[in-house]
């Protein structure tokens, strides 16, 4: 998607799982699916996986995540401060609400005290944040093209998903690189839709997900956050 430079190695940072904002703690209601039933196998994870990949993140919460590195890039404060708005009244459960809020805050607080963030923060840009806007902040002062910040999104969220199910199924090392091999062409059809999706074509509808992520919050026994 891009040479092998300092954006690209940027790149690789702001994807990994090891970036210090606290994806791990959360499974987006994968877990809940898992104790309900509804995912029991590799197979049936898949179907899960990719109903949403190409679902709500394609045709939502990546399409903002582009429309905010385009504003980012162009320098549109105003756009990213409704973008921001936009995502957070988009979350349908307490626990959505405050991952989204929670990884925001700790990516911010890692662009303050790094070097690329030393161009300062968009002022009209206030608290509380959401993750997608801050991403494609992130993303812009890492200097990283807003296509392949999308795809970062994607991959994090793909990434951590297995480590859910490694965790929780429990599912294999091997079985879930398997997964990820399965999904990786879905992954880079949901990047390119998602940056080019229409403004009237954005949906979120998807309501099993939902009630998921609902349920989660009152799950007798779980392992994470949301």
């Amino acid at each position: 998607m891009m040479p092998l430079n300092v954006a690209a190695l940027q790149w690789l940072r702001l994807a990994s799982p090891a970036l210090p904002i606290g994806g791990y703690s959360y499974s987006q209601g994968l877990e809940t699916a898992l104790d309900l039933g509804w995912v029991y196998d590799a197979k049936s994870a898949e179907h899960w996986l990719s109903a949403i990949l190409m679902g709500p993140l394609a045709h939502f919460d990546a399409a903002l995540l582009a429309q905010a590195c385009r504003a980012a890039a162009a320098g549109n404060q105003a756009l990213l401060g409704h973008l921001n708005q936009r995502v957070l009244a988009s979350r349908e459960s307490r626990e959505q609400r405050l991952e989204t809020e929670q990884m925001a805050y700790s990516l911010h607080q890692l662009l303050s005290v790094l070097p690329e963030g030393a161009e300062g923060w968009p002022e009209q840009l206030q608290t509380p944040y959401s993750l997608p806007v801050v991403w494609a902040v992130a993303a812009h002062q890492f200097a990283i093209a807003g296509e392949a910040a999308v795809a970062a999104w994607l991959w994090s969220w793909l990434e951590n998903q297995v480590m859910v199910l490694m965790k929780a199924m429990p599912m294999g090392q091997s079985a879930g690189q398997q997964l990820i091999s399965a999904l990786l062409p879905q992954l880079h059809e949901a990047t390119a839709l998602a940056w080019n999706l229409p403004e009237e074509e954005l949906n979120n509808f998807a309501p099993r997900f939902s009630l998921a992520a609902l349920k989660h919050e009152t799950q007798y026994s779980r392992l994470f956050r949301s």
